[in-house]
């Protein structure tokens, strides 16, 4: 028997990783709870990369930039009425997305809708892997976003993460209003490490407008950077060579990695 004829109007809700953009950098669950879906609801640019995805029957429940709660009520609302309904997300629900805020918005409304969260590519790993492999060791990830966290506190874990090597990831690095944070950053982290470290800066990954771009963390704000863009800023290991950006893990150390001619030990 159907849940909305037995009075029980509990549905579900998918949240979902939409990956990079692509539908080819889709995992197959996300496929399929999109695919599955009574409705789709999205920031209406992600709606638009996977709508080869989508039927003519899905309710698509699309909003805007800075309507986040708005998007995640709309979902749960109508997985309350008992729906299959997927969120989307670019990248990974869970990694400065909507995961977080649907929880938080079913404690508050004590809402009985089940909640899967389904993972996707996120942006720190297809720009890793379009660089090469600089995330080979310990790294840290941090937005420059200062909407909803102060900035006194993204700059205390800039320092903390630029004092103790880590490779950092930045998201959200700069926008049309937010364009000096970016410059305090390569500050701090000047502070700590040598200027020719390498910074790779990847935009728009995977999509048609990607730009990859290898350059140091003295000239790291030198290029166009934008909301699309993310950084990864190398450690004191981190090297380039033959246009790829690596972070070794530490196996030069431990073992022999010279190719040795053939019949020698």
């Amino acid at each position: 028997m159907d849940r909305r004829d037995s009075g029980d109007c509990r549905g579900s809700l998918a949240v979902v990783g939409i990956g990079p953009g692509s539908v080819e950098h889709m995992t197959p669950a996300a496929r399929r709870a999109v695919e599955a879906a009574d409705a789709v609801a999205g920031y209406k640019t992600y709606i638009e990369l996977i709508r080869p995805l989508l039927r003519e029957d899905q309710e698509i429940l699309s909003s805007g930039m800075m309507q986040e709660v708005k998007r995640c009520r709309l979902a749960i609302q109508a997985a309350e009425k008992g729906g299959r309904v997927a969120l989307v997300c670019s990248g990974d629900p869970g990694i400065y997305a909507m995961a977080g805020l649907v929880f938080e918005l079913i404690r508050e409304e004590n809402s009985r809708v089940e909640v899967e969260v389904i993972p996707g590519i996120a942006a720190l790993n297809s720009c890793a892997s379009l660089l090469g492999a600089p995330l080979m060791h310990d790294f840290a990830v941090i937005s420059l976003s200062d909407l909803l966290t102060p900035w006194g506190i993204i700059e205390k874990r800039l320092e903390a993460a630029a004092m103790a090597d880590f490779v950092t990831v930045i998201y959200n690095p700069r926008s049309k209003k937010r364009t000096i944070q970016i410059l305090w950053a390569r500050d701090i982290f000047l502070r700590h490490r040598d200027e020719d470290t390498p910074v790779g800066i990847v935009t728009g990954a995977m999509r048609e407008n990607q730009e990859i771009r290898l350059t140091t963390l003295e000239k790291m704000a030198d290029g166009e950077i934008t909301m699309q863009s993310t950084l990864i800023i190398g450690n004191s290991s981190t090297f380039v060579h033959g246009g790829t950006m690596i972070t070794p893990r530490g196996y030069h150390g431990k073992y022999d990695l010279k190719r040795r001619e053939s019949g020698r030990p």
